[in-house]
């Protein structure tokens, strides 16, 4: 069986003419950098950052990184919403021994692209995704699968992606040096961040 090319998908979606709203779940600066760099010209963009997954000093340090950056290029505006850790805890509770990638990553996952696929439908916005799908260490596979029933439940388009393909994430190291852009380490949960110090 062949694995579906999410960024074909993605093109195909580009190709069409007309005016379209997006909203963009956002991780942090450097990996909204090329994703947004690559979708500019073909939708009217807001980036949503929803991470309740990040702990409290991180969460600041990569917000104001995307405020900044979006001022800088004027790629999307920014929509922020509230930080409540406990949705992120009560998401993952029983699964936090998981390895990454695991269980408890698809969980995160779904709890801030529901939040996205909400957000759209309350908004008007004519699509949803995500710059997850940038990182090497992301399961594009999932996210979108993720994506797919999101969109079935809430009635918007999921926009298809994985924004690594055609050099996204060398693309995002580039633009990370251009705009000094704060890189961290980790994915911004405490999980991962005790790994590191593992």
């Amino acid at each position: 069986m062949n694995a579906i090319n999410y960024d074909r998908l993605m093109m195909q979606e580009t190709a069409r003419p007309g005016e379209r709203r997006l909203l963009i779940h956002a991780c942090c600066a450097p990996c909204s950098s090329a994703c947004l760099e690559r979708l500019k010209d073909y939708f009217d963009i807001t980036a949503l950052f929803y991470n309740p997954n990040i702990e409290d000093g991180e969460y600041v340090k990569r917000k104001d990184e995307l405020v900044r950056f979006l001022r800088e290029t004027g790629y999307a505006r920014i929509l922020d919403c509230e930080h409540d850790k406990e949705l992120f805890y009560g998401a993952v509770k029983g699964l936090e021994r998981e390895p990454e990638g695991g269980k408890r990553c698809e969980a995160c996952f779904r709890l801030r692209l529901e939040k996205t696929a909400e957000t759209a439908k309350r908004g008007g916005f004519d699509y949803f995704c995500t710059t997850l799908t940038l990182s090497p260490l992301k399961n594009a596979e999932l996210i979108n699968r993720i994506g797919e029933e999101l969109s079935e439940k809430y009635g918007v388009k999921w926009l298809y992606s994985d924004f690594k393909k055609r050099g996204g994430y060398l693309e995002s190291l580039r633009l990370s040096k251009e705009y000094s852009l704060y890189r961290q380490n980790y994915c911004g949960c405490i999980y991962s961040a005790q790994r590191l110090e593992k």
